[in-house]
């Protein structure tokens, strides 16, 4: 525990405070920043910096021609005050009075020292780097001795330290819960997004930066005899082009026929964004015998909660039509559906005027269920009626057996 200070204990709501080291200790390790607050020649400054513990000292990085470093230099050092907030959540009550916020903040107190030692200074610097992402600093060319001494680093010892935290929900006045306005709490959260490589980086993107995803979100290359299905990337459009560009190919799809490989590619850029989203898998379609790209897939919004997903998007260039390609296809997804993901129910649609589509869904052991009137909208703007199957685990081993049994080679005459 922090010992209390008079700068450090609450006028008010002081059951929000805490004193709490381990407390302190995680709300400042999870920010990358913090405001340094501090005086010169009179004048109050606050200035954003970014910052890391190391054990008890907080250390802050700036410039050596910063005026925090700059009124550092003394022996007496910098008397300063450090604050971090995590915002968690807006509280909206029944009265104005009574909107709020959840949050996690952290204020500490104290003398700051410039760090003149080399080791010590490269001690905080890489361990700000390893901050960034574990892994970063043996990932990346260390400060050389000029840029160490262009750098400037401030060390804070954590000695007078408050934590400050409000949870939970609306606290609206009982006269005012019959009110009949909405109240509740809107969370927020910080997120990563994707990586995005600077300009002429070849590099594959570090482990440590990959997002940790639901495996129902993983494009994993799967592997029959017939066909590949791998990861879809902006690289395939030149093919993917060449394989889907024949009108009977594009007759029941909702989007316009492409008429060329920009267009594919815009169409595939789309796809991976609906990934980011979490909302689609895409793979390719390769033709296992001569690696030709011949088509798309995907899995389409993957519940791990309800443990469904939908296979849908597919394309398949007409030459490769009742080849086994398609059914070997539909064969991986749901064997990887059902068998690695443990899947309750897979299910499709399909244009109700498709014959050759609503054909293809019965013959993989698919129930249809009905039809859902107007849900998807043509790039004409029309709308269109789509007929629903599903396929549910219990019903998936006899449907595996036959689809394997449609997929063995015929066994020659008198064999």
């Amino acid at each position: 525990m922090y010992p209390r200070t008079e700068r450090t204990t609450a006028t008010r709501t002081r059951d929000r405070m805490s004193y709490d080291r381990a407390a302190a200790h995680a709300v400042l390790d999870e920010a990358y920043h913090c405001a340094l607050g501090f005086v010169v020649d009179g004048e109050p400054r606050v200035l954003p910096t970014l910052h890391v513990r190391v054990d008890d000292t907080l250390y802050l990085h700036g410039s050596t021609g910063s005026r925090p470093l700059l009124a550092a230099r003394g022996d007496a050092g910098l008397p300063v005050c450090v604050a971090v907030t995590h915002l968690d959540g807006l509280i909206f009550g029944r009265s104005q009075f009574h909107h709020s916020a959840n949050y996690r903040s952290v204020v500490a107190h104290g003398t700051a020292r410039l760090v003149t030692d080399e080791r010590e200074k490269l001690t905080a610097m890489t361990a700000l780097v390893e901050k960034a992402a574990t892994g970063r600093a043996a990932d990346s060319r260390p400060p050389s001795r000029r840029e160490l001494a262009e750098t400037a680093v401030l060390a804070l010892p954590l000695r007078e330290v408050s934590v400050r935290t409000r949870t939970g929900g609306v606290r609206d006045e009982p006269a005012d819960l019959d009110l009949p306005y909405w109240a509740g709490v809107l969370p927020l959260r910080v997120t990563a997004g994707p990586p995005e490589p600077d300009t002429g980086v070849t590099a594959p993107v570090p482990a440590y930066l990959r997002p940790v995803r639901s495996p129902w979100l993983e494009p994993v290359v799967l592997r029959g005899e017939h066909v590949l299905l791998e990861p879809l990337a902006e690289h395939h459009a030149e093919e993917l082009y060449a394989a889907l560009d024949d009108a009977e190919v594009w007759r029941y799809v909702g989007s316009p026929r492409p008429d060329g490989v920009p267009q594919v590619a815009a169409a595939i850029r789309a796809a991976l964004a609906d990934h980011r989203r979490g909302v689609r898998v895409p793979w390719v379609q390769r033709c296992a015998t001569t690696g030709a790209v011949v088509g798309t897939t995907s899995y389409y919004q993957p519940d791990d909660d309800l443990r469904t997903v939908e296979i849908g998007y597919t394309q398949l260039g007409r030459p490769w039509w009742r080849s086994g390609i398609n059914t070997e296809a539909k064969l991986l997804l749901l064997t990887r559906a059902f068998d690695e993901l443990d899947a309750v129910r897979v299910t499709w649609q399909t244009n109700v005027h498709n014959e050759r589509s609503r054909r293809a869904i019965e013959r993989l052991g698919a129930t249809r269920e009905g039809t859902l009137r107007a849900n998807r909208r043509r790039a004409d703007g029309t709308w269109r009626e789509s007929a629903l199957y599903s396929m549910l685990a219990d019903e998936w081993p006899e449907a595996q057996a036959r689809l394997r049994e449609r997929l063995r080679p015929a066994t020659p005459v008198g064999s």
